[in-house]
């Protein structure tokens, strides 16, 4: 099972649903995805809710952000699958839309967007372009 695109077709889902939240299932990885998504201004925020008895993390709940009534985020498109991932270098790394979108890449010093992994000069494997 892909936890990151079961978790970026939740949050389109909730965009076209006019949802003001949506629940993802928890993951270390769809974490950092969030924290990128966050701090390009696709998503308003999110939390995580515990498991009252375990205290575990079980759940995140994340805030849609909108622009008036349009969503902020246009569209998403998943590049790594389970069956082929996707890796690029540094040199590389696709632009989406001449740099109007960010591309979510997995690098050995964590998820980032293409910008910064070519700041850095990392390349690595690319999870989804986000518009």
């Amino acid at each position: 099972m892909d936890t990151v695109a079961d978790a970026l077709t939740r949050i389109k889902n909730g965009y076209m649903a006019r949802r003001t939240e949506a629940v993802l299932t928890y993951s270390k990885l769809v974490l950092a995805v969030l924290k990128v998504l966050e701090k390009e201004g696709y998503i308003e925020n999110f939390k995580e809710k515990k498991d009252e008895k375990n205290k575990n993390i079980i759940q995140i709940l994340v805030g849609l952000k909108y622009d008036g009534k349009k969503p902020v985020l246009t569209d998403l498109k998943k590049i790594s699958k389970p069956g082929l991932r996707v890796y690029k270098s540094s040199k590389k790394l696709p632009r989406v839309l001449n740099g109007l979108g960010v591309a979510i890449i997995s690098t050995p010093k964590g998820v980032m967007t293409d910008r910064q992994a070519r700041k850095v000069g990392l390349g690595g494997e690319i999870l989804a372009y986000v518009w």
